[in-house]
């Protein structure tokens, strides 16, 4: 019996930085202690205000536009602006200022073809990419690790358009590396920079190489006289006692009939689960919305873990995900649709599978044909509470690939994706459109492209250019790496349709996510804030607190109304209550003392800007226990923020401001584990520290106050799951 299948004790090594790309194996592996946060510049009201452009958390000068503002330790992993607009950028790195740029940041007026980022050195190719390549934006997968705090802020606003992704940990976790702060001077290692240019290639381990032969790689093929609708072929059915990972997987047709493989199913059962965790069509499944190609490319994707390329002769189809199990495996090819394939031909590589059960994730891409849209609501393309007979799903967010049109409408492309995880209220992933979630801008001027992580790979310019029907089918994919999303509980990822939810495009989407059903990320108490009862249960005290008092408001979850204010709402107010201090508040709330470090909530009033405190626990000394600083707990900006889009280039800063009303905020603070781990409560000390910044200069400073209407603590444990027998 396979030893690796009694549940690990500890928790997978986490990559951390440039290790992210060269440990792509570890693509399945459980990242317990990390949280990923993706920020923008959308429009606070749910909205669609310039185009999700431009808003700002605060100005510290005109030419000091602030869109993001971390503390503590972490890696931003992902940015994307539009084209140079708002360039120069500065990065406000542990306290040192870097300048970024690119070739037509100096004369926006006269944008440089064949554009670069500045500094090249820092931010070379395949990693750092321009509108020149994208059709449209400005993008970067170069990790900027930071130890101890992160700003990002534009000098120009024009436009001002962007979102970025980033992950903290919490102390203690086991990275693969530790977090030094960014330098500007140091290479990107050329060996990550030749993987990442080797997308659309074969990038999996082969039989006969010496890691091959290594690790035991195995290499199998077949082959189909023909499959037609209805038919079945079995690609993999598999049972073993040592557990294995699928490496690659290849189909090919002859080109003639692309088409049809495309509208084939392929349906993935891992362990013999109830469900498959793969039910999707080819063609999405491989990163392109069908696999009619309009101008005889060679390649409609070329990206890093999926491909389909055309030969003269045939079209190849592979996928590069690691998918592990540990018991069986069956993967099918299912005839769909009016037409069949000849001559269709498969290749599998497999290798055996060194994790625990809870260590690693099954990988899964989950369909959805959305039909006609809702007006007013996201639609959903993933939530894992209802996947697979729903329940606590450990793992993390991948990747998409959709469908949003098949009339050849760009119009659509205005909607923002928006992430939760892990019973969040509030997203932790909030974008700026559509288009900017597939790597490109201004719709990608309608034209395709792709790349190693996002592309635009079908669909014509418009109706009257489209060449047939399979021409208007408009797709486009995202696939995260070092950017990927963990979430210890569970996912709910969601797609605005059209600017403000309203487009009747049809939409069909594929979610790529690796999940164990067991929980990573358990919730072991919660403290109502302003509730005498639950006061005293969690020993509560706060000498400067206000009295409680009432709040009603909304999360931001896109308009509240449908077609204006005097129309259907769609997300009501609710009404809560909490405190606000100027000092210091103390709790107690009980853990698992299975923990590996927490995750702090905290429910608050989002009116009160850049909210910052000092988080101190309580050692077990006792009556007069030492109080040992956690690290600072910073949200910056608030519902209020300011809005400049002047009509040029080098237009004036502007300094509009604008507040929403959305209130409700639930934020997150992670305590390291040697502070929490064994423990079966903690003593929480907050003790507020202001940051007297005004939204710009000379504007009047708002109230200052720590607001907390809930807090909840949520431990970081190793999944309880082992698999059937």
């Amino acid at each position: 019996m396979f030893g690796a299948q009694a549940a690990g004790d500890c928790p997978p090594v986490i990559p951390v930085g440039l290790d992210c790309y060269r440990m792509w194996d570890q693509w399945p592996s459980q990242r317990i202690g990390a949280r990923a946060y993706m920020r923008s510049t959308y429009d606070r009201t749910g909205g669609n205000e310039g185009a999700d452009s431009s808003h700002f958390l605060f100005q510290l000068a005109d030419d000091f536009n602030v869109t993001l503002d971390v503390e503590g330790p972490g890696v931003l992993y992902f940015t994307r602006y539009n084209h140079w607009h708002g360039s120069p950028w500065h990065y406000m790195v542990d306290g040192a200022h870097h300048v970024l740029g690119e070739s037509s940041t100096g004369n926006p007026e006269k944008p440089v073809d064949g554009s670069v980022f500045l500094p090249t050195s820092a931010f070379p190719l395949p990693l750092a990419l321009t509108w020149s390549t994208t059709m449209g934006a400005d993008l970067s997968w170069v990790p900027i690790p930071f130890e101890r705090s992160f700003r990002m802020a534009y000098g120009r606003t024009h436009y001002g358009t962007g979102y970025y992704i980033y992950d903290q940990y919490v102390g203690g976790a086991a990275l693969s590396r530790p977090i030094a702060s960014w330098d500007e001077s140091a290479p990107i290692d050329k060996d990550v920079l030749d993987l990442v240019g080797r997308a659309g290639t074969d990038i999996a381990p082969r039989p006969g190489t010496p890691y091959g032969r290594r690790v035991g790689i195995e290499e199998r093929q077949g082959r189909v006289a023909a499959l037609g609708p209805g038919d079945v072929a079995v690609v993999l059915d598999d049972r073993t006692d040592r557990g294995e990972t699928v490496r690659a997987l290849d189909l090919s047709v002859p080109r003639r009939d692309a088409l049809a493989l495309g509208r084939m199913r392929l349906v993935m059962t891992w362990d013999g689960r109830a469900e498959p965790s793969v039910d999707a069509p080819v063609a999405l499944f491989f990163g392109a919305g069908t696999l009619y190609n309009r101008d005889n490319r060679e390649y409609l994707v070329k990206a890093f873990p999926v491909s389909i390329r055309f030969d003269s002769g045939r079209a190849h189809l592979a996928c590069y995900f690691p998918m592990p199990f540990f018991r069986s495996a069956r993967i099918e090819l299912r005839g769909n649709g009016s037409a069949g394939v000849r001559d269709l031909r498969w290749g599998l590589r497999l290798q055996p599978l060194d994790e625990a059960p809870n260590q690693v994730g099954y990988f899964h891409a989950s369909y959805r044909d959305h039909g006609v849209p809702e007006r007013g609501r996201d639609l959903v393309l993933l939530d894992t509470r209802k996947a697979e007979g729903g329940g606590d799903w450990s793992g993390s967010f991948v990747g998409t690939s959709f469908v949003f049109s098949d009339r050849a409408n760009l119009d659509t492309l205005e909607g923002d994706p928006r992430f939760f995880f892990d019973d969040s209220r509030s997203p932790q992933g909030q974008g700026t459109g559509t288009e900017e979630w597939g790597g490109g801008g201004d719709y990608w001027g309608g034209r395709n492209m792709t790349l190693a992580f996002a592309g635009h790979p079908v669909g014509a310019r418009d109706p009257a250019t489209a060449k047939c029907a399979e021409d208007e089918v408009e797709s486009a994919y995202r696939f995260l790496l070092a950017d990927m999303m963990p979430f210890g509980r569970n996912a709910v990822i969601c797609l605005e349709h059209g600017g403000t939810n309203e487009s009747d495009e049809h939409y069909g989407s594929v979610t790529y996510w690796y999940g164990i059903p067991s929980a990573s990320v358990i919730r072991t108490d919660s403290l109502k804030v302003g509730d005498p009862a639950d006061e005293r249960a969690h020993q509560y005290v706060s000498p400067d607190a206000s009295e409680p008092y009432a709040i009603t408001s909304r999360y931001e979850l896109g308009l509240d109304h449908v077609d204006g204010p005097n129309s259907q709402e769609v997300f009501p107010a609710e009404t809560d209550f909490g405190r606000k201090t100027r000092g210091t508040s103390e709790f107690t709330l009980k853990l698992d003392s299975r923990n590996l470090g927490v995750l702090l909530r905290r429910k608050l009033d989002y009116g009160f800007p850049n909210q910052r405190a000092e988080v101190l626990v309580a050692s077990e000394n006792g009556a007069k226990p030492e109080w040992i600083s956690a690290g600072i707990w910073y949200l910056a900006g608030s519902n209020t923020c300011v809005y400049s889009h002047p009509e040029g280039e080098r237009g004036a800063t502007q300094h509009v401001v604008e507040t929403s009303n959305r209130r409700f905020r639930d934020d997150e603070f992670l305590v390291p584990r040697r502070l929490t781990q064994g423990r079966t409560s903690v003593r929480v000390r907050v003790k507020f520290t202001p940051v007297a910044v005004p939204l710009f200069p000379g504007y009047p400073l708002a109230e200052l106050a720590w607001s907390e209407i809930r807090y909840d603590a949520y431990c970081f444990v190793m999944p309880d799951w082992r698999p059937p027998p």
